[in-house]
């Protein structure tokens, strides 16, 4: 038995080409880039090219990236270094109650040592209201993050609408774009954010690395200390191989993305056909109008998480419940919480995630098995 991965939301199998890209830095870019001899200089000069490299696939400038150690450390810099910069203008932040975590508990952070913290709640479709924002903001409200799409049910938040309105009162902007990167075009300067955070992982690129967007002339504060690296605003000597491979990643995903993003969309189109065939019931999460194209979130009415869970791994079918953050967990899901409270729809969600090596065939193959295991558990 051949098992099957839908679990790229929490984390994607890296790509051969980038492992090559990422040996080969390994081999020729071991100096550190902050020597100035040649080996030093090796190393900055590869350290350079990514840093455009990346900076471009935003439509951003060089100087505007901040390499990181993934998406939370982009998150955490974002909100408290942009919240703690900024305090002298006021202690006010506003925030969805379906974001990240890595977003929420450094809100929760900020709030005892002082910050006020407003938690936007969303529709049945997991989408805030834009007049709901407009009346939390205050005179001293100084952040507003809104992640761009979200992990666990793949809506989609309306950020260019919400850029505007925290232009229009001169407050700063945050987006959390770890699972829209890749798959979703973003020009930072058409959305008009002053912070965008991104993960490799999550597009076949190596753990632990990551950047976070800082939108020139952002007043932000750095809270870690050493080194005078990534412009005085991330000390630390640079994971010059990661991001050699970030890079690479980056690269590929651009490659055939509207293939990869019209595959996914068919996937989703085989699994449905697949369900109202066989007559189970099922509930689609999110909102399909403003949707990531490779998550796919279900609630299978007739089956509880964990025995769906159990019986999809034997089957040879990986998949999840929700956020990898809280794996283990046996509380509900914030995310379908904040949606829908604690009803049936939260107890029986799975979420399908699609990436590098699924086909069509996987998603035939991965419907089946969940109607028979929905059926199974139905008798018992």
């Amino acid at each position: 038995m051949s098992a099957i991965y839908m679990d790229h939301a929490a984390t994607s199998p890296v790509h051969p080409d980038v492992i090559e890209a990422m040996v080969s830095s390994l081999k020729s870019d071991f100096g550190n880039p902050s020597s100035i001899h040649q080996f030093g200089r090796k190393s900055r000069h590869a350290l350079d090219e990514a840093r455009n490299n990346l900076a471009s696939s935003i439509h951003a400038l060089a100087n505007e990236i901040i390499f990181t150690s993934g998406g939370t450390e982009a998150d955490n810099l974002a909100i408290v270094g942009a919240a703690k910069g900024n305090f002298a203008k006021g202690n006010h932040i506003i925030t969805t109650e379906i974001e990240h975590h890595a977003a929420l508990n450094a809100c929760k952070v900020l709030e005892k040592e002082g910050f006020v913290v407003t938690y936007l709640p969303v529709d049945e479709n997991g989408r805030i209201s834009i007049d709901d924002l407009e009346k939390a903001i205050r005179p001293e409200t100084i952040l507003i993050t809104v992640m761009y799409g979200n992990n666990e049910v793949g809506t989609v938040q309306p950020i260019a609408e919400i850029a505007r309105l925290a232009n229009d009162s001169d407050i700063l902007f945050h987006t959390d774009a770890v699972q829209a990167y890749g798959l979703i075009d973003l020009d930072v300067k058409q959305l008009g954010v002053d912070l965008l955070s991104v993960s490799a992982h999550k597009i076949n690129g190596p753990k632990g690395v990551g950047f976070l967007y800082v939108k020139d002339g952002t007043k932000l504060l750095p809270h870690s200390f050493g080194g005078e690296q990534e412009r005085k605003r991330r000390a630390g000597t640079e994971n010059v191989a990661g991001i050699v491979g970030m890079e690479k990643a980056a690269e590929l995903m651009r490659i055939d993305r509207e293939a990869k993003v019209e595959l996914y969309q068919n996937m989703k189109q085989v699994m449905l056909g697949i369900f109202e065939e066989a007559s189970i019931p099922y509930r689609i999460n999110g909102d399909q109008d403003h949707i990531l194209p490779h998550v796919f979130n279900v609630s299978f009415l007739d089956a509880k998480v964990e025995p769906m869970l159990m019986n999809l791994d034997l089957a040879g079918i990986a998949v999840s419940s929700g956020s990898a953050c809280t794996a283990g967990s046996h509380e509900p899901s914030h995310v379908l919480t904040a949606m829908f409270g604690d009803n049936e729809r939260t107890q029986t969600a799975i979420r399908f995630s699609f990436g590098y090596g699924n086909a069509i065939e996987d998603a035939t193959k991965a419907a089946s098995e969940v109607v028979k295991i929905v059926n199974r558990l139905k008798k018992l």
